[in-house]
């Protein structure tokens, strides 16, 4: 294989790589500033309207009717029964 064939296999997978991680970044970003506020997390879910509304939960209606409920743990907005697993004060 030529030098120049290499190189250009090199490059290709680095603007792979590089590619992947600034979409990886994007969607970390994105979800943690859904998560980080009842509004951010209403809109991130597609709530159309929001029906009941406490402290700690609260839940809305979606363009397609259904009702679902939001709960706020350890200072973040979760889907109810889509909480994360946390150990030892690490969670995912």
């Amino acid at each position: 294989m030529g030098q120049r064939k290499k190189i250009t296999i090199w490059a290709v997978v680095g603007i792979v790589v590089a590619m992947a991680l600034v979409l990886a970044v994007n969607q970390t970003l994105l979800v943690a500033k859904a998560h980080s506020s009842l509004e951010n997390y209403s809109a991130f879910r597609g709530c159309v309207q929001r029906l009941e509304t406490t402290d700690t939960y609260a839940t809305c209606k979606l363009a397609s009717g259904t009702i679902i409920k939001m709960v706020k743990v350890n200072n973040k907005w979760y889907l109810d029964g889509d909480l994360p697993v946390c150990y030892f004060k690490f969670c995912w």
